[in-house]
């Protein structure tokens, strides 16, 4: 097959996100005979890639690297050996546009890259039980960090009773998501999946939530048909079990692909200063206005945050997760920046300081 003669719409590879943009970068590999492909499915070192002549195996050995930001994962568009190879390696792992990423467990602070080359975070979250609104920011942060255009949607709508505390729920995601589009959804009797549809087939979606949102239920109505197992949700809270096992790409019948993911127990921050901003927007609108630079809105005067939280304009919860958010984020990246682990030291040993001298202040101690 003569690949550089077939336009961008013609190719066997269009359904699943082919441009002219990945042709122009895989095109000195397919002259040296390497084939083009996107990665559907990785498992155990090896990887399932959709090429133009079909699905194939591969190892991903030739391209483990040192960096695990840089490992293969779905989504990511490669370069493959040609049929009749054996072994078959991914040879080259295309630049990626977007990553999903968010951080492990290991002490050592690295990232884990969910999904590669997304255009939406579909981020579920289940109705059936309460909101957790700093749970949902958390996952705003990484999805703006990705480069991903983020969604809300609010699956198992048909379990909220009446239409006034469905719109009550829909206001308050909407205050913890500004410039996200939030949609209530159910996969049970089809509301809301005409515009998820019509959104999702403008490019790569991925599908993100903890277990027991619905991801599955919701992936199988957008597909129209049962392809993900599905599995009921516990009644006492609501969560469910890993019914997706590992991160599928599936081409979608009206238009555009989906990453389908096991469900999140942890979603930690990975260097996502900007994406924490983007989801406070509103603070950092604020912030411009404080008397100090450097404000950190803690106690500082002519603190404009404050002022706003003091007045009821912010709410105090908006600004406690802002807080602890960044914290957070800042613990991550001092692990693997110096200069920033000598700055929260710094901090550290003045608000030490600071306390110390108010316990003083209330002991009736007075300063030597």
């Amino acid at each position: 097959m003569n690949l550089s003669s077939l336009s961008t719409s013609s190719h066997p590879l269009s359904l699943y996100g082919w441009d002219e943009g990945w042709e122009a970068e895989s095109a000195p590999y397919v002259e040296l005979g390497l084939l083009p492909g996107r990665v559907v499915r990785v498992d155990r070192g090896l990887c399932d890639v959709i090429t133009p002549v079909g699905t194939l195996r591969a190892d991903t050995e030739f391209v483990v690297p040192r960096d695990p930001m840089k490992v293969v994962c779905t989504g990511d568009w490669v370069a493959v050996d040609p049929e009749g190879s054996d072994p078959r390696y991914v040879r080259t792992l295309l630049p990626r546009r977007t990553a999903f990423v968010r951080s492990t467990s290991s002490k050592r602070s690295q990232g884990q890259i969910l999904a590669a080359n997304v255009d939406f975070a579909i981020i579920a979250v289940s109705l059936a039980v309460e909101l957790d609104l700093g749970r949902i920011e958390r996952f705003l942060a990484l999805a703006w960090e990705s480069g991903a255009q983020p969604l809300v949607v609010l699956t198992k709508a048909d379990l909220v009773p009446d239409a006034v505390g469905l719109s009550y729920l829909l206001q308050d995601v909407e205050t913890a998501a500004p410039g996200v589009q939030v949609l209530a959804v159910s996969s049970t009797d089809g509301d809301g999946l005409d515009v998820l549809g019509a959104v999702v087939s403008g490019g790569t979606s991925v599908l993100l939530g903890q277990s027991g949102a619905g991801k599955s239920t919701l992936a199988n109505a957008l597909l129209g048909e049962d392809v993900m197992t599905v599995q009921a949700a516990r009644d006492v809270d609501g969560k469910g079990r890993h019914t997706t096992t590992t991160r599928n790409l599936l081409v979608l019948p009206g238009g555009g692909v989906l990453i389908d993911t096991p469900g999140l127990r942890g979603v930690g921050l990975f260097d996502a200063e900007s994406g924490v901003g983007q989801v406070f927007s509103e603070i950092e609108e604020l912030a411009a206005s404080c008397r100090f630079q450097d404000c950190a809105h803690e106690a500082e005067p002519g603190c404009a945050v404050l002022a706003a939280a003091d007045s009821g304009v912010l709410p105090e919860r908006r600004l406690e997760s802002y807080r602890k958010l960044l914290r957070e984020n800042q613990r991550i990246v001092a692990k693997t920046d110096a200069r920033v682990r000598a700055e929260l030291r710094k901090e550290w040993k003045r608000r030490g300081a600071e306390g110390r001298a108010a316990m003083d202040v209330k002991r009736g101690v007075r300063g030597r």
